[in-house]
């Protein structure tokens, strides 16, 4: 996504079982490299993440 993925769109990189077709290869965009996940993010499991994470797109939202 060249100019960046709008909230509430999911990532074109993303394969059916949610993982990253990029990860670990030279052409992952730098923004997703760097990320370092925090508790904050993450919370205690996928569904608390997931929560958080779609908060945050809304919060983003144009």
């Amino acid at each position: 996504m060249p100019r960046g993925k709008p909230a509430g769109v999911p990532c074109v990189q993303l394969r059916p079982d949610l993982s990253c077709a990029l990860f670990g290869k030279p052409e992952r965009p730098a923004v997703c490299a760097s990320l370092r996940p925090h508790a904050a993010m993450c919370g205690a499991d996928r569904a608390e993440a997931l929560r958080t994470l779609a908060a945050w797109e809304r919060a983003t939202a144009p």
